[in-house]
């Protein structure tokens, strides 16, 4: 008889990885080790926080995307945000405050979640927002950002809190990242990479990956480019179609084990670097972890989303507990009703079956 898929046990397990490497990957770094190694701490702690909301029926995701602001400096060619009236130039009024950030931080905390990924729109508009997260050691933060507002007073707050991690959106060489994101972008990738391996802040490189661009992204040429800037974290984030015209780009599964396979080669050659993908193997993970299986979104106004590929909310944390939100009917829908296991070619399940997920949102 086959094994129960026990996702508790496999997130957890994740997270131990995540950390082991990353303590690898520090090991020049005693500001970066004295940090991780406090961290592992909490995250023992926040495990058997899971469990026991588990034990009561009730799972507790790892992770946590907040996208703090809707508003962003550049025009990147594909933006889903921009495509999705999620992003624009100017910030609407009705976004939440930093004081409703730094709540919903640490009732993140009480409840075991572990990592919480700040984006945007572009996050490092909201320093506001971002010097609240630094009063939660207990969580770590990547900050998935342009690059292109990284300065002296980041830099201090950056060196201050180690639970601050820069993951920077670069799409390859300087041609490509321009092309996609604006004249002079890359130039500017570069000078805060350089500027923060000089003083010595661990920062990352987000890459998003499509049909056409994997090889390329994976390629030793590209990665030794980022190792020598002092790139000590990849994440390859799968890349989700803005329309059904651009469905062509989305990877299929034989770009998906590509990149497991080869994530496995760079792990090996390249041991002082961490490599993440997302939303990584659906098929290891027993199917797609949103809709709080594994993280959940809370867009800038407080709409709790599945994910923010699938940006449809039926709750607000203005109103409501995160537990609550996590209870909410279309979250309860989702993970109940088999959609998040249901096959699909590739790119998104919750966007491959969006009627679905609008008929489920206008039943709750």
């Amino acid at each position: 008889m086959e094994e129960e898929f026990d996702l508790q046990n496999y997130l957890a397990n994740g997270v131990e990885i995540i950390i082991k490497d990353a303590l690898r990957a520090s090991l020049k770094n005693p500001k970066e080790i004295m940090f991780l190694r406090r961290f592992s701490k909490h995250t023992r702690k926040a495990t058997a926080i899971r469990q026991k909301h588990a034990e009561n029926g009730q799972n507790i995701p790892v992770f946590l995307i907040a996208s703090i602001t809707s508003s962003c400096n550049l025009h990147c060619t594909g933006c889903y945000s921009r495509a999705n009236d999620a992003c624009s130039d100017k910030a609407p009024l009705n976004q939440l405050s930093s004081d409703e950030w730094s709540d919903i931080f640490l009732e993140a905390k009480e409840l075991g979640i572990s990592f919480i990924v700040l984006a945007g729109g572009e996050p490092m508009i909201r320093e506001d927002v971002i010097v609240k997260a630094s009063h939660y050691p207990e969580i770590l933060f990547p900050i998935f950002t342009n690059g292109t507002m990284i300065n002296d007073d980041y830099l201090k707050l950056f060196d201050k809190n180690r639970n601050l991690v820069p993951i920077l959106s670069i799409e390859g060489d300087e041609e490509v990242t321009d092309s996609r994101r604006g004249e002079g972008v890359y130039s500017k990738l570069v000078d805060s990479m350089e500027l923060m391996n000089k003083n010595n802040i661990i920062f990352g490189a987000s890459l998003t990956f499509t049909k056409g661009n994997l090889s390329k992204l994976l390629s030793d040429e590209f990665i030794q480019k980022l190792h020598d800037f002092g790139c000590k974290v990849v994440f390859f984030i799968e890349y989700v179609p803005v329309d059904g015209e651009t469905v062509e780009l989305t990877p299929s599964d034989s770009e998906r084990e590509l990149l497991f396979n080869e994530i496995n080669r760079l792990r090996k050659d390249y041991d002082n670097m961490l490599f993440l993908s997302f939303p990584g193997d659906e098929k290891t993970s027993g199917g797609c972890l949103a809709a709080g299986r594994g993280f959940f979104h809370i867009n800038s106004h407080g709409g709790a989303e599945p994910c923010p590929a699938s940006p449809y909310s039926d709750i607000n944390v203005k109103d409501t507990s995160l537990l609550e939100a996590l209870n909410s009917k279309l979250f309860k829908s989702l993970r109940d009703g088999g959609l998040l296991m249901d096959d699909h070619e590739g790119g998104c399940v919750l966007f491959e079956h969006e009627d679905e997920v609008k008929r489920l949102l206008d039943n709750s």
